[in-house]
Protein backbone atom coordinates (compact mmCIF):
# COMPACT_ATOMS: atom_id res chain seq x y z
CA UNK A 1 0.00 0.00 0.00
CA UNK A 2 1.70 3.20 -0.69
CA UNK A 3 2.50 5.30 1.90
CA UNK A 4 -0.08 8.41 1.21
CA UNK A 5 -2.55 5.82 1.40
CA UNK A 6 -1.61 4.06 5.25
CA UNK A 7 -4.64 4.86 7.33
CA UNK A 8 -2.66 6.61 10.26
CA UNK A 9 -0.87 8.83 7.65
CA UNK A 10 -4.66 10.02 6.91
CA UNK A 11 -5.61 10.65 9.65
CA UNK A 12 -2.48 12.37 11.01
CA UNK A 13 -2.87 15.01 7.51
CA UNK A 14 -6.52 15.40 9.03
CA UNK A 15 -5.23 16.77 12.17
CA UNK A 16 -2.13 18.46 10.66
CA UNK A 17 -4.84 20.36 8.25
CA UNK A 18 -7.16 21.16 11.13
CA UNK A 19 -4.78 22.53 13.24
CA UNK A 20 -3.28 24.59 10.54
CA UNK A 21 -5.97 26.13 9.74
CA UNK A 22 -7.22 26.73 13.58
CA UNK A 23 -3.84 28.47 13.89
CA UNK A 24 -4.09 30.72 11.08
CA UNK A 25 -7.43 31.66 12.36
CA UNK A 26 -6.34 32.10 15.62
CA UNK A 27 -3.60 34.50 14.19
CA UNK A 28 -6.17 36.61 11.90
CA UNK A 29 -10.00 36.73 13.49
CA UNK A 30 -10.65 39.62 13.69
CA UNK A 31 -12.43 40.58 17.41
CA UNK A 32 -14.07 44.21 16.37
CA UNK A 33 -16.23 41.96 13.57
CA UNK A 34 -17.32 39.41 16.10
CA UNK A 35 -18.36 42.12 18.16
CA UNK A 36 -19.90 44.37 15.99
CA UNK A 37 -22.37 41.41 15.09
CA UNK A 38 -22.91 40.62 18.50
CA UNK A 39 -24.37 44.10 18.96
CA UNK A 40 -26.12 43.92 16.35
CA UNK A 41 -27.85 40.67 17.81
CA UNK A 42 -28.53 42.18 21.27
CA UNK A 43 -29.79 45.40 19.89
CA UNK A 44 -32.28 43.61 17.53
CA UNK A 45 -33.64 41.84 20.03
CA UNK A 46 -34.49 39.36 16.67
CA UNK A 47 -34.04 35.77 16.17
CA UNK A 48 -30.43 34.49 14.92
CA UNK A 49 -31.41 31.93 11.70
CA UNK A 50 -28.56 29.52 10.69
CA UNK A 51 -28.66 28.11 7.27
CA UNK A 52 -26.60 26.11 4.81
CA UNK A 53 -26.48 23.02 2.61
CA UNK A 54 -24.97 19.06 3.27
CA UNK A 55 -22.48 19.49 5.93
CA UNK A 56 -22.46 23.17 6.25
CA UNK A 57 -26.05 22.43 7.00
CA UNK A 58 -25.33 19.74 9.73
CA UNK A 59 -22.93 22.52 11.13
CA UNK A 60 -25.33 25.28 11.03
CA UNK A 61 -28.00 23.02 13.09
CA UNK A 62 -25.13 22.52 15.74
CA UNK A 63 -24.73 26.21 16.05
CA UNK A 64 -28.45 27.38 16.01
CA UNK A 65 -28.85 24.86 19.04
CA UNK A 66 -25.79 26.43 20.63
CA UNK A 67 -27.15 29.65 20.67
CA UNK A 68 -31.01 28.56 21.51
CA UNK A 69 -29.44 26.75 24.68
CA UNK A 70 -27.09 29.73 25.50
CA UNK A 71 -30.27 32.01 25.68
CA UNK A 72 -30.06 33.34 22.12
CA UNK A 73 -33.40 32.72 19.97
CA UNK A 74 -32.24 31.09 17.06
CA UNK A 75 -33.86 28.62 14.52
CA UNK A 76 -32.40 26.68 11.54
CA UNK A 77 -34.08 26.34 8.02
CA UNK A 78 -32.93 24.54 5.16
CA UNK A 79 -31.91 26.75 2.14
CA UNK A 80 -34.45 24.80 -0.15
CA UNK A 81 -37.77 24.97 2.13
CA UNK A 82 -36.69 28.83 1.96
CA UNK A 83 -36.92 29.23 -1.50
CA UNK A 84 -40.52 27.11 -1.31
CA UNK A 85 -41.92 29.11 1.35
CA UNK A 86 -40.37 29.03 4.50
CA UNK A 87 -38.31 32.31 4.07
CA UNK A 88 -41.73 33.39 5.66
CA UNK A 89 -40.14 32.64 9.07
CA UNK A 90 -37.65 35.41 8.81
CA UNK A 91 -38.41 39.22 9.98
CA UNK A 92 -36.56 42.21 9.19
CA UNK A 93 -35.56 41.76 12.81
CA UNK A 94 -34.00 38.39 12.80
CA UNK A 95 -30.16 38.08 11.77
CA UNK A 96 -29.55 35.27 9.51
CA UNK A 97 -26.23 33.35 9.70
CA UNK A 98 -25.37 31.74 6.47
CA UNK A 99 -22.07 29.12 6.29
CA UNK A 100 -21.06 27.57 2.64
CA UNK A 101 -16.97 26.77 2.81
CA UNK A 102 -17.00 27.88 -0.97
CA UNK A 103 -19.38 30.71 -0.41
CA UNK A 104 -21.17 30.19 -4.28
CA UNK A 105 -23.35 27.05 -3.20
CA UNK A 106 -26.48 27.59 -5.74
CA UNK A 107 -29.32 27.47 -3.06
CA UNK A 108 -27.56 29.80 -1.37
CA UNK A 109 -26.57 32.33 -3.81
CA UNK A 110 -30.76 32.38 -5.22
CA UNK A 111 -31.69 32.94 -1.36
CA UNK A 112 -29.71 36.53 -0.98
CA UNK A 113 -31.72 38.54 -3.13
CA UNK A 114 -34.65 37.51 -1.24
CA UNK A 115 -33.08 38.11 2.21
CA UNK A 116 -31.76 41.51 0.77
CA UNK A 117 -34.85 42.71 -0.26
CA UNK A 118 -36.65 41.55 2.92
CA UNK A 119 -33.29 43.56 4.93
CA UNK A 120 -32.44 41.01 6.74
CA UNK A 121 -28.97 41.34 8.36
CA UNK A 122 -26.35 38.45 7.26
CA UNK A 123 -23.20 37.30 8.22
CA UNK A 124 -21.78 34.40 6.61
CA UNK A 125 -18.95 31.65 8.29
CA UNK A 126 -16.98 31.02 4.30
CA UNK A 127 -13.53 30.29 3.34
CA UNK A 128 -13.71 32.53 0.80
CA UNK A 129 -14.39 36.07 1.61
CA UNK A 130 -14.26 37.50 -2.08
CA UNK A 131 -17.48 35.03 -3.32
CA UNK A 132 -20.93 36.10 -3.78
CA UNK A 133 -21.62 35.39 -0.48
CA UNK A 134 -18.66 37.07 1.62
CA UNK A 135 -19.68 40.11 -0.35
CA UNK A 136 -22.83 40.06 0.10
CA UNK A 137 -22.43 39.73 4.40
CA UNK A 138 -22.60 42.57 6.48
CA UNK A 139 -20.34 40.39 8.30
CA UNK A 140 -17.84 37.86 7.09
CA UNK A 141 -16.60 35.26 9.68
CA UNK A 142 -14.25 33.80 7.13
CA UNK A 143 -11.17 30.98 7.46
CA UNK A 144 -8.20 29.94 5.27
CA UNK A 145 -7.57 25.91 5.13
CA UNK A 146 -3.69 26.37 4.57
CA UNK A 147 -3.44 22.62 3.93
CA UNK A 148 -6.83 22.03 2.32
CA UNK A 149 -9.38 19.94 3.89
CA UNK A 150 -7.39 17.14 5.44
CA UNK A 151 -9.53 15.06 2.77
CA UNK A 152 -7.18 12.06 1.78
CA UNK A 153 -9.02 13.07 -2.07
CA UNK A 154 -8.94 16.66 -0.70
CA UNK A 155 -12.49 16.78 -1.36
CA UNK A 156 -14.77 15.98 1.68
CA UNK A 157 -15.19 18.67 3.82
CA UNK A 158 -13.21 17.78 7.19
CA UNK A 159 -11.00 20.94 8.21
CA UNK A 160 -13.64 23.53 6.88
CA UNK A 161 -16.66 22.14 9.28
CA UNK A 162 -14.16 22.12 12.30
CA UNK A 163 -13.49 26.02 11.23
CA UNK A 164 -17.37 26.66 10.73
CA UNK A 165 -17.97 24.69 14.34
CA UNK A 166 -15.45 26.97 15.72
CA UNK A 167 -16.55 30.41 14.54
CA UNK A 168 -19.96 29.57 15.58
CA UNK A 169 -19.04 28.57 18.85
CA UNK A 170 -17.05 32.26 19.26
CA UNK A 171 -20.08 34.17 18.68
CA UNK A 172 -22.02 31.83 21.04
CA UNK A 173 -19.60 32.94 23.56
CA UNK A 174 -19.27 36.34 22.67
CA UNK A 175 -23.31 36.46 23.11
CA UNK A 176 -23.05 34.40 26.67
CA UNK A 177 -20.73 37.42 27.48
CA UNK A 178 -22.66 40.16 26.44
CA UNK A 179 -25.95 39.07 27.76
CA UNK A 180 -24.30 37.92 31.27
CA UNK A 181 -25.80 34.21 30.56
CA UNK A 182 -25.15 32.47 34.07
CA UNK A 183 -25.55 29.28 35.15
CA UNK A 184 -28.74 29.88 37.21
CA UNK A 185 -29.81 30.64 33.27
CA UNK A 186 -28.09 27.17 31.83
CA UNK A 187 -29.96 25.74 34.43
CA UNK A 188 -33.33 26.90 33.54
CA UNK A 189 -32.61 26.35 30.15
CA UNK A 190 -31.56 22.70 30.53
CA UNK A 191 -33.96 21.25 33.27
CA UNK A 192 -32.87 17.72 32.25
CA UNK A 193 -30.27 15.02 31.92
CA UNK A 194 -27.01 15.44 33.38
CA UNK A 195 -26.43 19.27 32.94
CA UNK A 196 -29.26 20.08 34.85
CA UNK A 197 -28.68 17.68 37.97
CA UNK A 198 -25.36 19.42 38.02
CA UNK A 199 -26.76 23.14 38.58
CA UNK A 200 -29.48 22.25 40.72
CA UNK A 201 -29.42 23.95 43.92
CA UNK A 202 -29.91 22.55 47.67
CA UNK A 203 -32.72 24.97 47.57
CA UNK A 204 -34.19 22.76 44.60
CA UNK A 205 -34.33 19.13 46.61
CA UNK A 206 -34.35 20.52 50.14
CA UNK A 207 -37.28 19.63 52.64
CA UNK A 208 -39.15 21.97 54.02
CA UNK A 209 -41.58 19.86 55.79
CA UNK A 210 -39.06 18.47 58.26
CA UNK A 211 -39.56 16.47 61.61
CA UNK A 212 -38.78 18.67 64.76
CA UNK A 213 -38.97 18.52 68.22
CA UNK A 214 -38.80 20.22 71.25
CA UNK A 215 -35.17 20.40 73.09
CA UNK A 216 -37.29 18.93 76.57
CA UNK A 217 -39.08 16.04 74.27
CA UNK A 218 -38.34 12.09 75.00
CA UNK A 219 -36.14 9.47 72.99
CA UNK A 220 -39.84 7.85 72.34
CA UNK A 221 -40.64 11.13 70.98
CA UNK A 222 -37.70 11.98 68.75
CA UNK A 223 -37.91 8.59 67.40
CA UNK A 224 -41.77 9.04 66.79
CA UNK A 225 -40.77 11.92 65.11
CA UNK A 226 -37.99 10.02 63.14
CA UNK A 227 -40.43 7.61 61.77
CA UNK A 228 -42.84 9.46 60.81
CA UNK A 229 -40.14 12.52 58.92
CA UNK A 230 -39.09 9.20 57.24
CA UNK A 231 -35.44 11.28 56.81
CA UNK A 232 -33.78 9.49 59.26
CA UNK A 233 -33.31 12.43 61.42
CA UNK A 234 -35.39 15.28 63.18
CA UNK A 235 -34.02 18.42 64.16
CA UNK A 236 -34.49 19.63 67.40
CA UNK A 237 -36.22 23.36 67.53
CA UNK A 238 -37.00 26.23 70.14
CA UNK A 239 -38.71 29.11 69.70
CA UNK A 240 -38.16 28.72 65.98
CA UNK A 241 -34.55 28.23 66.33
CA UNK A 242 -32.52 25.35 65.19
CA UNK A 243 -30.67 24.15 68.54
CA UNK A 244 -29.25 20.54 66.80
CA UNK A 245 -30.60 17.19 64.99
CA UNK A 246 -30.87 13.93 66.16
CA UNK A 247 -29.64 10.82 63.80
CA UNK A 248 -29.43 7.14 63.77
CA UNK A 249 -25.98 7.47 64.85
CA UNK A 250 -26.58 10.30 67.83
CA UNK A 251 -29.17 7.57 69.33
CA UNK A 252 -26.96 4.54 69.35
CA UNK A 253 -24.06 7.41 71.01
CA UNK A 254 -26.71 8.52 73.68
CA UNK A 255 -27.62 5.07 74.80
CA UNK A 256 -23.74 3.77 75.13
CA UNK A 257 -23.75 6.36 77.05
CA UNK A 258 -26.93 5.62 79.49
CA UNK A 259 -25.81 2.31 79.69
CA UNK A 260 -22.34 3.24 80.80
CA UNK A 261 -23.25 5.70 83.53
CA UNK A 262 -25.99 3.48 84.48
CA UNK A 263 -28.92 5.69 83.13
CA UNK A 264 -32.48 5.08 82.04
CA UNK A 265 -32.30 5.35 78.14
CA UNK A 266 -36.38 6.24 78.53
CA UNK A 267 -35.16 9.33 80.81
CA UNK A 268 -33.16 10.69 78.02
CA UNK A 269 -34.18 14.16 76.35
CA UNK A 270 -33.95 15.39 72.75
CA UNK A 271 -31.26 18.29 74.08
CA UNK A 272 -28.83 15.53 75.58
CA UNK A 273 -28.72 13.24 72.65
CA UNK A 274 -28.98 15.68 69.90
CA UNK A 275 -25.95 16.87 68.20
CA UNK A 276 -25.69 20.40 69.07
CA UNK A 277 -23.52 22.05 65.64
CA UNK A 278 -24.82 20.03 62.46
CA UNK A 279 -23.51 20.44 58.98
CA UNK A 280 -25.13 22.47 57.30
CA UNK A 281 -25.25 24.27 53.76
CA UNK A 282 -26.88 27.25 52.27
CA UNK A 283 -29.95 27.22 50.24
CA UNK A 284 -27.74 28.74 47.00
CA UNK A 285 -25.49 25.99 47.22
CA UNK A 286 -24.98 23.66 44.06
CA UNK A 287 -26.70 20.01 44.91
CA UNK A 288 -23.06 18.81 43.67
CA UNK A 289 -21.17 20.60 46.07
CA UNK A 290 -23.56 19.15 48.96
CA UNK A 291 -23.29 15.83 47.75
CA UNK A 292 -19.10 16.38 48.19
CA UNK A 293 -19.91 17.38 51.43
CA UNK A 294 -22.01 14.08 52.29
CA UNK A 295 -19.34 12.07 50.83
CA UNK A 296 -16.95 13.83 52.47
CA UNK A 297 -18.57 13.66 55.98
CA UNK A 298 -20.01 9.80 55.38
CA UNK A 299 -23.10 11.62 56.67
CA UNK A 300 -26.88 11.39 54.54
CA UNK A 301 -28.18 14.62 55.44
CA UNK A 302 -27.26 17.71 56.00
CA UNK A 303 -29.32 20.86 57.26
CA UNK A 304 -30.05 23.48 54.87
CA UNK A 305 -29.59 27.10 56.77
CA UNK A 306 -30.61 30.49 55.40
CA UNK A 307 -28.73 32.71 58.68
CA UNK A 308 -29.17 31.47 61.63
CA UNK A 309 -32.67 29.82 60.62
CA UNK A 310 -33.17 26.21 59.25
CA UNK A 311 -34.72 26.61 56.39
CA UNK A 312 -35.05 22.56 55.14
CA UNK A 313 -33.21 19.27 55.15
CA UNK A 314 -31.54 17.87 52.54
CA UNK A 315 -31.03 13.83 51.95
CA UNK A 316 -28.99 11.75 50.50
CA UNK A 317 -32.62 10.12 48.75
CA UNK A 318 -33.04 13.18 46.86
CA UNK A 319 -29.31 13.67 45.64
CA UNK A 320 -29.13 10.26 43.95
CA UNK A 321 -33.38 10.44 42.75
CA UNK A 322 -32.36 13.88 40.88
CA UNK A 323 -28.82 12.04 39.37
CA UNK A 324 -27.18 14.67 41.21
CA UNK A 325 -24.97 11.46 42.17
Amino acid sequence: MDAQRQPSTAALHVLSATRRALEALANSWDPSLAESWTEHVTRSQGRVALTGIGKSGLIAQKISATLASTGCPSFFIHPTDALHGDLGMITAQDTILILSNSGETEEIIKLLPSLIRLDVSIGAITSRRDSRLGQAADWCFSYDLPEGEGCPLNFAPMASTTLQLVWGDLLAAYLMVKNAFTLDHFARLHPAGNIGARLLKTKDLMHTDYPRVAPGASLVDALAAMTQGRLGMTTVMEDGDLKGIISDGDIRRALERAQASGQNPLDLTAAQIMTARPVSVEPETLAVEAARILESRKITFVVVKEGDQAAGILHIHDLLGSKVI
